[in-house]
């Protein structure tokens, strides 16, 4: 997932690809770890994870869709 993906973008994509009704969603961005290889010290990449709160009485079934 993209780091510049809004909360809105989030939630049509969940409810499109797994046909659910998406009731809220929160965001977390994360910095990326310093990692060195010899002498050249490196970055990682920044990320972003998403918590999906479905609506009552909906499910994703997640190994059906991929």
């Amino acid at each position: 997932m993209p780091t510049h993906a809004t909360k809105g973008e989030i939630r049509r994509a969940v409810e499109t690809l797994f046909e659910v009704k998406v009731s809220a969603v929160r965001t977390a961005n994360f910095l990326g770890k310093k990692k060195r290889a010899g002498r050249i010290m490196g970055t990682k990449p920044a990320w972003k994870k998403a918590y999906v709160t479905l609506a009552d009485g909906q499910a994703a079934d997640l190994l059906e869709k991929i």
